[in-house]
């Protein structure tokens, strides 16, 4: 009997301090209650919502074209040419799930990245944002089939973003920080040496 207390004992004392804990997280972590919601919070968790990571439409802004075009010299992809590389496969899946005719495409991943041009940097952003929202309308129309049927086109598209948006920031972090002399040495002389991100 004297046994059982002590465990009966810390048992009580476990719940009454986990208790809190998950009442914060229950709080914390309201999950979507539809497929449509869930897909909708994923692509906006890319997009617009700032929660656990940075959303691209914060990554981007107030970025100049030189920013944007701005590499370290071994051979890395620019902001720019990741959000041109964002554009390109977010526009080929909206309309793929459209069910309209895709644009000829060779298959050379390299040229959805190398095509990008800092002239058009405004214009990127722009449509980096404009077919982020056209994702977020269709699932918010689209009927339940076509909904389940397309599910992981959606998880697919929000990894991908989600993985190329880190990218952008810590790219977006050193050219923010490095004065325009220093972006131009590193970009055009190769040496990079580590630049601080805090």
């Amino acid at each position: 009997m004297i046994r059982r207390i002590p465990i009966f004992l810390l048992l009580l004392l476990a719940a009454a301090v986990l208790a809190p804990v998950q009442v914060s997280l229950q709080a914390q972590d309201k999950k979507p209650a539809t497929l449509r919601d869930a897909l909708l919070a994923e692509l906006r968790s890319t997009h617009t919502n700032a929660e656990w990571f940075v959303p691209t439409n914060t990554a981007v802004k107030g970025l100049t074209a030189e920013q944007a075009n701005w590499t370290d010299g071994k051979g890395n992809h620019s902001v720019g040419q990741l959000a041109y590389h964002l554009v390109f496969w977010n526009q080929r899946n909206l309309a793929n799930l459209k069910g309209e005719k895709l644009e000829k495409f060779g298959g050379n991943n390299d040229e959805t990245f190398t095509k990008f041009d800092s002239k058009t940097w405004n214009e990127t952003v722009e449509e980096l944002d404009d077919v982020m929202s056209e994702l977020e309308k269709w699932v918010e129309t689209a009927d339940e089939a076509k909904l389940k049927e397309s599910s992981q086109v959606f998880t697919h598209i929000s990894t991908h973003n989600a993985y190329h948006i880190g990218q952008i920031i810590l790219r977006a972090q050193r050219a923010r920080l490095l004065g325009p002399e220093e972006r131009r040495e590193l970009t055009f002389a190769g040496a990079a040496s580590p630049v601080p991100l805090s």
